[in-house]
């Protein structure tokens, strides 16, 4: 074993100072000339706790610079109250004379994971620089373990190599001359060691920071996964048989609508996305010779529509309110992702979104309608578009002007028509909210009275969470891409996909209930709920959730006491 990890070891996890002969003795079987290192370090552990007065110090206390700790600048003895090195009447040379200069040492204080990594170099700091060596409690347990582990390895392989051969040992380890042969098969193997210590070393580091980095970025903005690139391994490995039906499907004449719908609901490919969400929609009608000369009037329409009710200079004061807050609430809309920050597309969701309201007295404009029309901006964007093309990055002012308008036309129709069976959600007070969140209340209860109960227990309301998931139909929660596969299965039930969308959001409560019985307070299970770890979901994830919500929607849906109020 190495005589600096060795040294530290003994100097980190002997809090009492009683070495035992036995690790003494283990210790010098590996190394003779470790007895007077470990009585060393042994010395200045002594030493140390004398001059602290109780408290344990986690700074490193060595010439160079360590990141978070604050270190003596050589060169530099204003700041610093000690002229020398080591320890002068109890007194650290480290002491910073100001509070400004302290301020600065530990300016990288706040980086993550230093005192896992806190691995001294024992000898060569006290030969080199006379100082005393500290390492935190956390780095001697985690080296008092390997230490451990590898005595044990090398008392196996001593056994072993002693019944395999005639060589005999002295019972005193402090006699114990080794062999040149042995010598080097031992430095090899501490060698060995090494190696594998320290590549487990950085893989670690290198895992943590990645995780550090990934939970960085999600909890950027709370309650917005980020745009997961479209093109992923699920979206370009689609099968060709069922795009093959969808063209079969899609070429007929007059199309079975019932058919399209049974094929859509498990997924489109997204090569026919475009022009399935449009037939499903019914913006289009079903017969094949129809249909350019009704997309070509629709598409007119709304530029009639544009010049009629588009106008920021109306003397109408609810009009001025309307546009006032979508104008404020559109640059909000995905911050994180340059595409929805183009002025061309901010303007585009302002129209949508302003025409919408015109054309709907009895609910007007709500917050999270702007969440709605994205996936369908997204879909028309990619049929006009190559593949591969980077949408998150792309600027739309390199389409030409019918392109934008065909895409915005189509997004304003598609959103109307998908947002006819649920208008009761944003009508005054939003009482079709209510009465779904309330529902998804008495459906947990009877699906899983225990996850039920401990979220009531620690005084959890599911208007305080669901009431999110039914306004903007888990926009806020999913990728947008698995927003996109989720509305697949939403266009294509047959009834609305209003009723279905509350088994969705049971089977999607209930994905993450072994997550949730593990939160203890109010505000663990808050702060799960309002920001589930999604980002790394994938069409895989959205198949399962939908195929869930479909078993429970068979099973209880026809047993519809569970809707009931309760007197």
């Amino acid at each position: 074993m190495d005589n600096n990890v060795h040294g530290a070891t003994q100097n980190g996890s002997n809090k009492s100072n009683n070495i035992t002969a036995s690790a003494v003795s283990a210790a010098e079987v590996n190394n003779a000339t470790t007895t007077a290192t470990t009585t060393e370090l042994i010395t200045n552990k002594n030493n140390n706790i004398g001059g602290r007065s109780g408290s344990s110090s986690f700074w490193k206390n060595s010439g160079r610079l360590v990141p978070g700790r604050p270190s003596p600048k050589r060169g530099d003895t204003k700041n610093f109250s000690g002229g020398g090195v080591g320890l002068v009447g109890g007194k650290s040379d480290g002491m910073v004379s100001t509070f400004r200069d302290y301020q600065q040492s530990v300016s990288d204080a706040w980086d993550m994971g230093d005192d896992e990594f806190c691995i001294i170099s024992g000898a060569e700091a006290s030969g080199s620089s006379g100082k005393e060596s500290r390492i935190s409690k956390k780095a001697a347990q985690t080296a008092a373990i390997n230490v451990i582990e590898t005595h044990r390895n090398s008392a196996n392989i001593t056994t072993a190599r002693l019944a395999a051969g005639p060589t005999t040992v002295s019972a005193t380890a402090a006699n114990l001359v080794p062999t040149t042969e042995e010598q080097k098969c031992h430095n090899s193997q501490n060698s060995i060691q090494r190696t594998e210590e320290a590549e487990q070393t950085n893989d670690y580091k290198n895992d943590t920071e990645a995780r550090v980095k990934v939970v960085r970025n999600f909890h950027a903005y709370p309650g917005r996964p980020q745009l997961q690139k479209f093109s992923s391994n699920t979206q370009e490995t689609e099968y060709e048989t069922k795009i093959e039906k969808f063209q079969l499907l899609l070429e007929s004449p007059l199309l079975d609508l019932v058919a399209l719908k049974k094929l859509s609901w498990s997924g489109v490919p997204r090569k026919m996305r475009a022009v399935s969400w449009r037939l499903l929609s019914k913006y289009l009608p079903p017969a094949a010779e129809r249909r350019d000369a009704v997309l070509e009037s629709k598409r007119q329409g709304y530029q009639d529509l544009r010049h009629n009710y588009f106008r920021v200079d109306s003397q109408d004061e609810s009009q001025q309110d309307t546009y006032r807050q979508i104008h404020i609430d559109v640059p909000r809309m995905n911050p994180q992702i340059s595409l929805f920050q183009q002025k061309l597309v901010q303007e585009m969701f302002e129209r949508i979104l302003f025409i919408w309201a015109i054309r709907h007295p009895a609910s007007g404009y709500v917050q999270g309608i702007n969440d709605l029309v994205t996936p369908f901006f997204i879909v028309f964007m990619q049929e006009v578009l190559e593949p591969g093309t980077d949408l998150e990055k792309f600027d739309i002012s390199t389409l030409s002007m019918d392109k934008r308008d065909a895409i915005e036309a189509d997004s304003f129709w598609c959103l109307s028509k998908f947002l006819d069976c649920i208008q009761d959600n944003y009508i005054f007070a939003q009482l079709g909210i209510q009465e779904k969140v309330n529902q998804l209340k008495d459906l947990i209860q009877r699906i899983d009275g225990n996850l039920h109960r401990h979220l009531q227990a620690h005084g959890v309301d599911y208007l305080q969470f669901s009431f999110r998931w039914m306004n903007n139909l888990l926009t806020r929660e999913l990728p947008l891409h698995c927003t996109i596969r989720l509305w697949d299965t939403y266009l294509a039930e047959s009834d609305g996909f209003a009723l279905f969308h509350l088994y969705v959001c049971a089977a999607f409560l209930l994905h993450w209930k072994d997550r949730l019985m593990q939160q203890n307070d109010f505000q663990g299970l808050m702060l799960l709920l309002q920001n589930l770890p999604t980002e790394n979901w994938s069409d895989r994830q959205i198949n399962v959730l939908v195929a869930e919500a479909f078993r429970l929607k068979f099973t209880y849906a026809d047993a519809p006491k569970h809707l009931e109020a309760k007197s």
